[in-house]
C-alpha cells in the first residue's frame, strides 16, 4: 500500500508532503512529493515512526508483574492506541524469586513480540534515593542473583538499572553488557567519579534523570551532570510536567548527551484515579498524579508517549523532530533496534499519524493499521 500525507518525517527531514510505501509488515520506500501511483490512504497529517517506550511498568489497570497470562497484552493494547508500537516491559523491585518468575513469564511475552525486552529497575538500588521501590526489597549486588535473573530472561533482558556506588557495580556492569543488555544508572546517590567510573564499565544509561538520584551541587556535581555531558550516554526523560521543570527538559535536549522520552508509566496509566500497588507499594493516584502512600514520593506515572510528544513542544518548546527523534530513533539505537524507529525503507512498517494539535489520527503496526485513518 502506498500511505501519502500532508507532511512524512524521514531521516532526511520532514517531506511536505510525502509518502511511505508499504509492503507486508516492512517499508520499501518513502519520500517527498507525490508518489508515483495513486495512494491508497491520503492522510491530513504529519506521518511519524511509531514511538518506542523503552521504560513502562503499566497501564489499562495492568503491571507487568502481575500474574494474570493477558496483563502484558493488555498493557501493551493501551499505549499502542496513543502511539506506542514498541515497548519494553519493566519490573519494580520484588523479593528475588518473584523477580525470576515475571522474567520467565515476560520472557515467553519477548518471543511473542508482545514487548521487545525487559527491563530490572532494581533491586540493586540507593536506598536514599529508592523512590516507590520497597524498601525492604532492596538488595546488595550479588553476582549469584544477577546471574539468576539473566539466565532467566535467556537473552530476553535488555537493560538493568542500579545505583553504581554499590560495591560490586562494576563486575556487575561487565556481566550485563557481557550478555547483550545495557547497564543503565538510575536511583542512586553516586558521587560524579562514580558515575564517570560506571560509564567507563559500560553504564550507557541514565534512568529517568534527575528523578531517584543525588541532586545536582556545584561542588559535587552527582550523577545527572556526568550523564548529560556524555555523548555516549542516553538519557531517559519524563516529559509529564510533574517529574521534570520544563528548564530542565530543555537542558537535556540542550547536552551532548541523547533524550529518550519515557512514560515510566505505572497500572493508572489510561485508567481511572484511585488507590493502586506498584511492586508492593501503595500508591494514591489523583489528578492523574501517582505517589506513594508512605512517604508521598512520586511513584510512576500514568503519562503516554503522545501526552509526553505534546508537552515536550507545545510546554518546553522543542522542535517537533526533535521531540520525536527522542520517542524514536534515540530509543531504537539506544536498545539496539534496529527494524523500528525510522522512515525509511527495510524497517517495520509502524506508522503513527497526528493531527495539527499532535493528537493520534491513526497508527499502523508492522503494516497493519490498529486505529484509524
Amino acid at each position: 500500500m502506498i500511505v501519502e500525507a500532508a507532511a512524512v518525517l524521514t531521516p532526511e527531514g520532514m517531506q511536505e508532503p510525502g509518502w511511505v510505501e508499504v509492503d507486508g509488515e516492512d517499508i520499501t520506500s518513502a519520500g517527498p512529493g507525490s508518489p508515483l501511483r495513486r495512494a491508497d490512504y491520503s492522510l491530513d497529517a504529519t506521518v511519524v515512526p511509531g514511538f518506542i517506550d523503552a521504560h513502562v511498568h503499566g497501564g489499562g489497570g495492568y503491571s507487568f508483574s502481575d500474574p494474570e497470562a493477558n496483563a502484558a497484552d493488555r498493557i501493551a493494547a493501551v499505549h499502542l492506541a496513543h502511539g506506542t508500537t514498541t515497548m519494553m516491559a519493566s519490573l519494580v523491585t520484588r523479593p528475588h524469586n518473584e523477580l525470576v518468575a515475571s522474567v520467565r513469564g515476560l520472557a515467553g511475552k519477548v518471543r511473542d513480540g508482545v514487548v521487545v525486552g525487559i527491563h530490572l529497575e532494581g533491586p540493586w538500588l540507593s536506598p536514599d534515593h529508592r523512590g516507590a521501590h520497597a524498601p525492604e526489597f532492596l538488595q546488595e549486588l550479588r553476582m549469584p542473583e544477577l546471574l539468576e535473573l539473566l539466565e532467566a530472561g535467556a537473552g530476553t533482558i535488555r537493560m538493568v538499572t542500579l545505583a553504581p556506588e554499590l560495591d560490586g557495580s562494576r563486575e556487575a556492569i561487565a556481566a550485563i553488557t557481557a550478555r547483550g543488555a545495557k547497564a543503565a544508572v538510575g536511583h542512586t546517590g553516586a558521587t560524579y567519579a562514580q558515575t564517570l567510573a560506571a560509564i567507563e564499565a559500560g553504564a550507557r544509561i541514565g534512568t529517568h534523570l534527575f528523578n531517584g538520584m543525588r541532586p545536582v551541587h556545584h561542588r559535587e556535581p552527582g550523577p545527572a551532570i556526568a550523564l548529560l555531558e556524555n555523548s555516549a550516554v542516553f538519557a531517559e526523560v519524563i516529559a509529564d510536567g510533574v517529574h521534570l521543570h520544563p528548564a530542565a527538559v530543555r537542558t537535556v535536549f540542550n547536552s551532548p548527551c541523547r533524550t529518550v522520552l519515557v512514560t515510566d508509566a505505572m497500572a493508572a496509566a489510561c485508567a481511572p484515579d484511585g488507590r493502586y500497588a506498584l511492586g508492593g507499594v501503595a500508591v494514591d493516584v489523583r489528578q492523574g498524579q501517582a505517589r506513594a502512600v508512605e512517604g508521598g514520593s512520586i511513584a510512576g506515572s500514568t503519562l503516554t508517549l503522545d501526552a509526553a510528544l505534546r508537552y515536550t513542544v507545545k510546554t518546553v518548546g522543542i522542535p517537533l523532530p526533535m521531540a520525536v527523534e527522542a520517542l524514536t530513533g534515540s530509543p531504537a539505537a539506544m536498545l539496539g533496534l534496529s527494524n523500528v524507529g525510522r522512515i525509511e525503507a527495510g524497517r517495520r512498517a509502524d506508522l503513527v499519524a497526528l493531527d495539527g494539535d499532535l493528537a493520534v489520527k491513526a497508527v499502523m503496526r508492522a503494516g497493519q493499521w490498529v486505529s484509524g485513518p
